[in-house]
C-alpha cells in the first residue's frame, strides 16, 4: 500500500480530519503510517504483507493482548482488503535504542519478563496440535530454501536438534509472541516498558519466546537473563532444551532471511 493508501484508510475506517505525522518502514518492503487523529490522538496505520499475519495479530490484538493493559497497543480498526490494522500509539522507542544504566537496564527486563510472563497466560495451554512435530516439518521447508547456504554437516545438525526436540513430546503450548526482541520493547520516558508488533503471534512453545533473549543478549549480560526471570520464573530443564533445540531452527530460518551462513548465525 502506497502512503496515501494507508492515509485513505485512516480517513475511511476511523477519521476523516486524520492528518500524516510521518511513516515507518515495516517488514518486507511495507511502510507504516503514524498519523494524528481528533479521537483517538496519534495512530498507527500498519498494511500486513499476508492474509496470515494480518488473521495472527487481528487475532492477538482481540483476545490475548488484552491481558497486558496499556503496556500495549489496542486496535482501534481493521480492513480486510487489503489487509491492515489501526492501533494507537505507546510512547518510547526501542529498547535497543535507549542507552540505560544498568539499573535501568535490568528494570526493563524484569517488566518484560512481567510482560511475557501475562502473554504466555492469556490462553489455556494446548496439547494439540503437537507442535514438536510442526516445527520438524516446518524445519524440512527452511532446509530446502536455504539450499547450498548451508553445509550438510549443518544440515545433519539441524535435523538432530528436530528429532531430540520431537523426543520431548508432549509439549504444552501456549500464547506467544515469536517475534520477541527488544525492538518490539518500547521503553518510554515513565520508565514503563510495552510490547508491540503481534503479527507472529500465535499458540507455541512458550520457551521459544526465548530463544533470541538467550542466543543474542544473555550470554553477554547475564544479569539481564536474571533481572527477566525474577519476574518471568525459573526455566526448567525442558526449557532449556527448547531453548537450545529450537537455536538451531532460529539460526536456520534467519539464514535464508540474511544470506548469511547459518553456523555462523548460530555461534553468535
Amino acid at each position: 500500500m502506497s502512503s496515501t493508501d494507508l492515509l485513505q484508510l485512516c480517513r475511511r475506517l476511523l477519521d476523516t480530519g486524520a492528518v500524516p505525522v510521518t511513516w515507518y518502514p515495516g517488514h518486507a518492503g511495507t511502510q507504516l503510517l503514524r498519523a494524528s487523529t481528533a479521537e483517538h490522538g496519534e495512530v498507527i496505520v500498519k498494511p500486513h504483507r499476508s492474509q496470515e499475519r494480518h488473521t495472527q495479530e487481528v487475532h492477538a490484538y482481540r483476545t490475548w493482548v488484552l491481558a497486558l493493559g496499556d503496556q500495549a497497543p489496542r486496535l482501534l480498526a481493521t480492513a480486510d482488503d487489503p489487509p491492515a490494522i489501526i492501533i494507537t500509539v505507546v510512547p518510547g522507542v526501542p529498547l535497543n535504542q535507549r542507552r540505560l544504566c544498568p539499573e535501568a537496564e535490568q528494570d526493563a527486563y524484569r517488566q518484560a519478563g512481567r510482560l511475557l510472563k501475562t502473554l504466555h497466560a492469556a490462553g489455556p495451554p494446548r496439547l494439540e496440535p503437537d507442535w514438536t512435530a510442526w516445527l520438524a516439518d516446518r524445519s524440512e521447508y527452511w532446509i530446502h530454501r536455504a539450499g547450498d547456504r548451508i553445509t550438510p554437516s549443518y544440515r545433519a545438525e539441524v535435523r538432530a536438534h528436530m528429532r531430540a526436540l520431537q523426543a520431548l513430546a508432549p509439549l504444552p503450548a501456549q500464547p506467544c509472541h515469536l517475534d520477541f526482541t527488544p525492538r518490539n520493547m518500547i521503553y518510554g520516558d515513565d520508565r514503563i516498558v510495552r510490547l508491540i508488533d503481534f503479527e507472529h503471534s500465535r499458540y507455541d512453545l512458550p520457551a521459544r519466546d526465548l530463544v533470541r533473549l538467550a542466543t543474542r543478549i544473555w550470554p553477554l549480560r547475564p544479569d539481564l537473563r536474571d533481572s527477566f526471570l525474577d519476574e518471568y520464573g525459573p526455566l526448567t530443564a525442558t526449557d532449556n532444551q527448547v531453548i537450545e533445540h529450537c537455536a538451531c531452527f532460529d539460526a536456520l530460518t534467519r539464514s535464508c532471511s540474511t544470506n548469511a551462513p547459518a553456523a555462523e548465525l548460530s555461534a553468535r
